[in-house]
């Protein structure tokens, strides 16, 4: 019997993919051999991948008609999406008040694989321009969006964040050692607010709040930032005040409750 060529793992993803994009296409589903035929490939092929999709939860079978559709799972997996498009056009309003007040950029960040990633940029007028863009991923250790959305975490999850990104150095302001981010991060949380002084990138001075959700988890959080010259050690407070404020309407938009 002659042995069969083993499948690459990137054209194996690639067929996997294109599955469950024409399965979604199809309001009445799909059957293995309708599969076949459309991503050209063997049915024996299309068969073990659309069982390895059953299992999972991303596709769904009908006994009687063998017709293939999208699973619970696929659900699962777009509600990060949602959660992040939600916030947007919640947060989008407010993040716009605050530039118009501060003439400083303003960001909202959510966590993402230990990572705090942009999903929202409002620039700020003027001549100077944040070299940030959304979809851009940073370390939390060195950002002030990013102590904001791990201060609140619990230990065990800040210390597997610290395991797995480590701490490396960004500038000679970068905090490098787990015991000082620490402590970094139980100011953050007595503070209602994040700094980051020149500890991402040289000449920029950044300050981060957190957006609470109704279960009071920290799913977000938003940033001002500009350079050393316009965020200033006397004129921080009342920008961080600010960025509090606004954090809060975002937050109560979301329907966290603040304790008293």
């Amino acid at each position: 019997m002659p042995t069969r060529i083993a499948e690459s793992p990137s054209a194996a993803v690639d067929r996997a993919l294109g599955i469950l994009e024409n399965v979604a296409q199809s309001a009445a589903g799909l059957t293995n051999s309708e599969i076949s035929r459309r991503l050209e490939i063997p049915k024996s092929s299309a068969s073990y991948i659309l069982r390895t999709l059953e299992r999972r939860g991303y596709l769904a079978r009908d006994a009687a008609s063998g017709k293939y559709r999208l699973g619970l799972k696929v659900l699962a997996l777009g509600r990060g999406v949602h959660t992040g498009m939600d916030l947007r056009k919640v947060a989008l309003p407010f993040l716009q008040q605050l530039v118009d007040r501060t003439h400083l950029t303003c960001h909202l960040a959510i966590l993402d694989a230990g990572e705090a990633v942009y999903i929202e940029k409002v620039e700020a007028p003027g001549f100077i321009k944040m070299d940030t863009w959304i979809g851009r991923r940073m370390y939390v250790h060195s950002t002030s969006v990013g102590k904001s959305l791990v201060a609140w975490l619990p230990a065990a999850e800040i210390d597997g964040i610290i395991r797995e990104h480590g701490l490396p150095k960004r500038t000679a302001k970068t905090i490098t050692v787990g015991t000082r981010l620490l402590k970094e991060l139980e100011k953050v949380r007595a503070q209602g607010y994040s700094v980051d002084d020149e500890e991402n990138s040289p000449g920029a001075r950044c300050v981060g709040a957190p957006v609470f959700d109704s279960l009071a988890h920290a799913v977000a959080a938003i940033g001002l930032s500009g350079t050393t010259g316009q965020v200033t050690h006397e004129n921080l407070p009342k920008l961080a005040d600010s960025l509090k404020e606004t954090a809060r309407k975002i937050s109560r938009q979301l329907g966290f409750v603040a304790m008293r």
